[in-house]
């Protein structure tokens, strides 16, 4: 009887939960919906349950089919808000503070997903301060899955731009929404789905990836979920492992007095300058750890006080200690290295700096050209730069390698992509192909492959997609070169050949030494720039100027740029730079230019057939100087005569 009793209890304890109306992730509280079209909005309750959803005095009725799922369509509304909408089944689901606008999706790479926290010393006005409920971000949880494709998300909110969220806001995406938000007076939704160092063909869905076949195959081997997680823990062990063996042998940790106090005899430890790479200052490629110490006088005006640490970039991870108070760790190169030092830290006088960086392969130390200082309240500051002693801890082999299997081909798409498919966008931003360098070539079809497959993804040919083209980055050749960077800017260049498409070109606002360059709001500029033109008709909208058409003739070559009518070089100089020209297609040798309107007119000496040129043809083309009149960077370029690359 009990048990009886206690089945027909859980049976009536179920039954209501399993009839609960639900909604995806993306349509949660705050949500922005795009205007001005009809709108798909869906969810699940019991099969074959009726649902009805109240807006704004209208009733809309559905009813979930076989598999539970659900789909009500709104007509097309104008921008505004915020709504309350009202989810009927046999229980009631509220949606609040609703905004009809435009929608837009960010994704990419680290670029991408680079976060208003990383630049807020750039911009810091903006990120403690600037507030605007009309622009939100939605951050899609970074996940992956090679087997099927997903029809929700796990995570996720819809966040407005405040200062207690705008940290966490992609910074380019950001930059973009409140430009077009200050022309357009719309509500502006993000929806980020970014994953620092993720390929192309990660983002693409299966049947793209069909015409790939090493990527399809790579897809399918991913698949096998025991294969994956017996990698992942081999992998996890073998650097656990060098880890365990790097610190038991570290001689800074096994001292006595450890290395990190702050008082030890350095008599015996070298010197080293800061910045720099140890490589390059006698020890050779070494893996393992290095210490570092740096004694500097403090004033008494700021001991005492909290302070700032910055200590550029590391390469690869760092742990830093003040007077032997442990005060920071960073566990990979890319961040910038800003540590807090508490207030009482600082002494009057000598205070030592400790530095143990571990370096798991290649080139070591401190990235050049990085601020490196102490500073108390952003005036009192004492310059790092310079002599420090240093100490190896321990010798090692290079680290274990790893398998970024979350970058594997499909498995983001499935996962951070598939699950949006059903909600409409204004367009997409998207920056990426840094990962992609190796491959210019095969990047040329996947990159037009994912956008044409994402247009089919949400059902709109037409559908806006605007993309930055990989900004200046390396050391400057010294003179022509091939250029994987380059190449790969090609691709990009020659995928607006695709309709409804625009570039952000980002050449000059790179940074030699950093991947992850910090003015996004150029590039932000840049993408509103296309957005007017591309999504919001505005055919006035400026954009880089791109060769049009191109006369090649004896002993010259003529290009017309589109974008301009009139070419100039910047910080007046006397002639445009970073042209090259080649008789053969193979050798290129450096060209004069000079200008005429919005033509470009390239000579050599050493080429009287001339067969190709280039301009700006490198990985950081450092002197590239083409600007159309309204102030837009020409783009990097290779025309040939024979049209092929």
């Amino acid at each position: 009887m009990r048990l009886a009793f206690l089945s027909l209890f859980l049976i009536l304890l179920a039954a209501p939960v399993a009839a609960q109306v639900r909604l995806p992730r993306l349509l949660s509280d705050g949500v922005v919906l795009q205007r001005d079209t009809e709108l798909n909005l869906w969810g699940w309750a019991s099969p074959g349950e009726r649902v009805s959803l109240n807006l704004d005095g209208a009733r809309y009725r559905t009813r979930a089919g076989a598999d539970g799922k659900w789909r009500i369509t709104l007509p097309a509304r104008p921008a505004g808000g915020p709504y309350d909408l009202e989810f009927r089944a046999t229980n009631r689901v509220w949606l609040r503070d609703v905004l009809f606008g435009d929608v837009w999706l960010c994704s990419g790479q680290s670029n991408m997903e680079l976060a208003l926290d990383r630049v807020r010393d750039e911009y810091p006005d903006i990120v403690n301060h600037y507030t605007n409920d009309r622009i939100r971000q939605f951050l899609v949880p970074d996940r992956y899955d090679f087997n099927r494709p997903h029809d929700d998300l796990e995570a996720g909110a819809w966040e407005s731009a405040r200062p207690e969220n705008l940290p966490g806001f992609t910074a380019v995406g950001f930059f973009f929404a409140r430009e077009i938000y200050e022309r357009e007076q719309v509500p502006i939704g993000l929806i980020n789905a970014a994953l620092g160092g993720s390929p192309v063909e990660s983002w693409m869905s299966e049947d793209a990836l069909k015409r790939f076949p090493e990527a399809y195959a790579e897809m399918q081997r991913f698949r096998d979920t025991a294969m994956v997680a017996e990698l992942e823990a081999r992998e996890r062990a073998a650097q656990a492992e060098w880890l365990r063996q790097l610190n038991a042998s570290d001689a800074g940790l096994e001292s006595t007095t450890r290395w990190s106090a702050a008082n030890l005899d350095e008599s015996n430890w070298r010197e080293m300058q800061v910045p720099g790479y140890w490589a390059d200052q006698g020890t050779g490629l070494l893996n393992g750890s290095v210490w570092l110490r740096r004694s500097v006088e403090v004033p008494t005006a700021m001991a005492g006080r909290e302070a700032r640490l910055w200590l550029g970039r590391v390469v690869d991870q760092d742990s830093v200690w003040l007077n032997g108070t442990f005060i920071g760790t960073t566990s990979y190169q890319y961040p910038p290295r800003k540590y807090t030092v508490p207030a009482g830290e600082l002494r009057a006088g000598k205070n030592t700096l400790a530095v143990r960086v571990i370096n798991g392969g290649g080139k070591g130390g401190f990235v050049p050209d990085k601020p490196y200082f102490l500073a108390v309240g952003g005036v009192d500051t004492i310059d790092l730069r310079g002599t420090w002693k240093y100490r190896v801890g321990a010798p090692m082999d290079p680290q274990p390698g790893t398998t970024f299997v979350r970058w594997k081909a499909g498995g983001l798409f499935n996962r951070m992509i598939a699950p949006l498919r059903d909600f409409p966008l204004k367009g997409v931003l998207w920056y990426q192909g840094e990962s992609n360098t190796g491959d210019p070539a095969g990047y040329a079809k996947t990159f037009p492959a994912l956008i044409q497959d994402w247009r089919r993804q949400w059902g709109h040919e037409g559908l806006p997609f605007l993309f930055v083209q990989l900004t200046n980055f390396m050391d400057p050749a010294p003179g022509p070169s091939e250029s994987n960077w380059a190449a790969l800017r090609q691709a990009q260049l020659e995928t607006l050949r695709l309709p409804h498409t625009g570039m952000a070109v980002a050449i000059d606002v790179g940074e030699w030494n950093d991947i992850h360059p910090l003015n996004k709001e150029s590039v932000g500029h840049r993408l509103a720039l296309a957005a007017r033109r591309v999504a919001y008709g505005d055919p006035e909208s400026p954009f880089s100027p791109y060769p049009s058409e191109t006369t090649f003739l004896p002993g010259v070559v003529r290009i017309t740029l589109a974008g301009t009518d009139q070419l100039t070089v910047k910080d007046g100089d006397d002639r445009p730079r970073y042209f090259e020209i080649s008789g053969d297609g193979k050798r290129f040798v450096r060209a004069s230019a000079r200008l005429e309107g919005n033509t470009v007119i390239v000579s050599s000496p050493e080429v009287p057939q001339p067969v190709a040129v280039r301009y700006a043809w490198a990985d950081n083309p450092a002197e590239a100087n083409l600007y159309s009149a309204e102030g837009l960077p020409v783009s990097p370029f290779e025309v040939r005569k024979d049209g092929q690359r």
